[in-house]
């Protein structure tokens, strides 16, 4: 407990922090804001991340504030001023000056915002008298660092600097760019080794979220399971096009309207989207063991679609802080990315499955790969069925945020009917609804 009080009672006397593990959550608030010709950084972090750093203390614990000054900067030198990675126009900007360093109580509220922390860090120091136990303590450093314009790119990797201090670290990023918006930026895990572009461009956050998008395709098992389902009976490049046209159509429609808040808000709402994707890849595999029909193919693709574009949007939530003002361009650009992983992905698979159908009976094959695959749906559909259950679904209450909910709705299924219609147009010019060469999956005679 730290608090303001009279001297400390006699006792042993003072001695330097010992040596301590590792602490196992650690989260780092940092405001970056350029003015001129000067970067001006303030970081917080907790005191315990702050390792091979003895601070003096006095008995039974606290903090000795009368002779902490030269092990705070030292500390925040070793930690956080020499391998924070900050690069201008592409160039890593020098070794900052440390103007200040100071040791904050754990109640402190000043880094809510630029303007309370900036003159937070130009206040009086704690007490000298202050009980704070140091595994309690916050230490806040002011740098500056020498720049060439405040209106450069600035980007910044704060792995280096901040993914060391604890086992699992969280980084809050502020970024104040003169004359616009603030950014702000939550980064843990690997995000933080990335390099962050403060305040991108829009063809360096269309390349970002192209990457994005065809990495989660490679990386989401269901929904590469659910592309292969769609297209074990179809490999001609009729049915195949308007397939994967529905698909594409319908999952782009709900991304969207969830990222422009027309989606529900609810808890309950993306365990039951990921329960509904396991039933559309189940529903899928059942349907080529008993016989596919390329005629309402492309329509089960587009319905199944609209659930795993509200999927797509869970992964892209965090992501969209990358964005900047590109907010458009970024969507178009991770549904690009998914795009072109399908399209990865159907290259493969086409060829493999021809060539596995000229050496096994194809119905055979077919329904072999479609019970495996519904293995693995089962199995996911009933553990995310049971996660699902621990949701109480009750009647909303008809007052206003209800009126306001129910024309989102109404808006989305707009949206959802006008691509469905798009795609029925695309089917019919295509043929694929009229003329049905391979209506279903057979053995060959």
């Amino acid at each position: 407990m730290a608090h303001h009080g009279s001297a400390a009672p006699a006792g042993p006397p003072p001695s330097s922090l010992p040596a301590h593990e590792i602490p196992a959550r650690v989260t780092a608030v940092a405001y970056l804001r350029p003015e001129g010709r000067v970067l001006r950084v303030l970081v917080r972090v907790p005191l315990e991340a702050m390792r091979d750093v003895s601070f003096p203390l006095r008995w039974p614990g606290y903090l000795d504030l009368e002779k902490t000054g030269p092990e705070l900067l030292e500390a925040a030198r070793l930690w956080i001023a020499e391998p924070l990675e900050i690069t201008e126009a592409g160039r890593r900007l020098g070794e900052p000056r440390i103007v200040a360093a100071r040791v904050s109580l754990p109640s402190d509220r000043s880094f809510e915002s630029w303007e309370a922390a900036l003159a937070h860090m130009g206040g009086p120091p704690l007490p000298p008298e202050t009980e704070l136990v140091w595994q309690q303590a916050l230490l806040d450093v002011r740098l500056e660092y020498q720049i060439t314009s405040d209106r450069s790119e600035f980007a910044i990797r704060p792995g280096p600097a901040f993914a060391r201090l604890g086992q699992q670290t969280t980084t809050v990023l502020r970024f104040l760019p003169p004359g616009r918006g603030e950014r702000a930026f939550q980064l843990s895990g690997d995000e933080q080794n990335e390099l962050v572009r403060l305040d991108p461009r829009w063809h360096q956050a269309a390349l970002r979220f192209v990457r994005l998008g065809f990495r989660h395709i490679l990386d989401g098992l269901d929904h590469l399971l659910f592309v292969f389902c769609l297209v074990i009976p179809f490999r001609r490049l009729r049915p195949l096009v308007v397939i994967v046209t529905g698909f594409t159509v319908a999952h782009s429609v709900t991304l969207v309207a969830s990222t422009l808040g027309l989606a529900p808000s609810g808890l309950w709402f993306p365990p039951l989207i990921e329960t509904l994707i396991a039933v559309s890849i189940l529903y899928m595999a059942f349907e080529n063991i008993l016989g596919a029909d390329q005629r309402r193919r492309w329509a089960l693709a587009f319905g199944f679609g609209l659930v795993h574009g509200f999927g797509f949007s869970f992964f892209l939530r965090d992501s969209l802080q990358f964005a900047g003002t590109h907010l458009a361009t970024s969507l178009f650009s991770f549904n690009l990315g998914v795009e072109l992983g399908q399209v990865f992905v159907l290259a493969l698979a086409v060829p493999l499955l021809t060539w596995l159908f000229r050496r096994i009976p194809e119905r055979a094959a077919v329904i072999l790969l479609s019970a495996l695959v519904a293995h693995t749906a089962w199995h996911w559909m009933t553990e995310r069925l049971a996660a699902l259950r621990r949701f109480r679904l009750r009647w909303p209450a008809l007052d206003a945020a209800f009126l306001a909910g129910a024309l989102r709705a109404l808006m989305l299924l707009l949206l959802m009917a006008g691509a469905g219609w798009l795609v029925l147009r695309l089917a019919r010019r295509l043929g694929v609804i009229l003329d049905s060469p391979e209506p279903r999956s057979e053995a060959r005679p």
